[in-house]
């Protein structure tokens, strides 16, 4: 006699892939935005979560070699959030916050680094521009 599967893992499956289907992995990098020369990437932050239960109940006139009755359900939740946009212009990319960033230490330098590293390239040309201007 064939086992056959209970229909709780029928109802887990289900939900399993319609909460596939609508969370892929561009909802959390979105599509590349092409305007002129600056690239626009959406970032945004996913949480989801699913409960299924159920039960398997005898009916009152049940003969006992049928099948249980089964009752069940499920449900699922999805928030997906805008944070932010990387903004790509040539070899320059920033990270745009929607909303301000966690006050953390570590953030805030992440944060800084991309500027620093602009700060710091344009000083260094300002500097070899004006040794190449002296030597001639």
């Amino acid at each position: 006699m064939e086992k056959k599967e209970h229909p709780l893992n029928d109802l887990m499956s289900a939900t399993m892939e319609k909460i596939r289907a609508m969370v892929d992995v561009n909802a959390v990098v979105g599509q590349p935005i092409q305007t002129g020369e600056v690239t626009i990437i959406p970032v945004s932050k996913v949480s989801f979560g699913f409960a299924s239960g159920g039960s398997d109940f005898a009916g009152k006139n049940q003969k006992p070699e049928a099948e249980n009755s089964f009752g069940g359900g499920s449900g699922a939740g999805v928030n997906i959030n805008p944070i932010a946009f990387l903004v790509v212009r040539g070899d320059n990319v920033r990270l745009l916050y929607v909303a301000p960033p966690i006050d953390g230490a570590v953030d805030r330098v992440v944060d800084m680094v991309p500027e620093l590293v602009d700060k710091v390239t344009g000083f260094i040309e300002k500097q070899q521009e004006k040794k190449d201007n002296a030597d001639l």
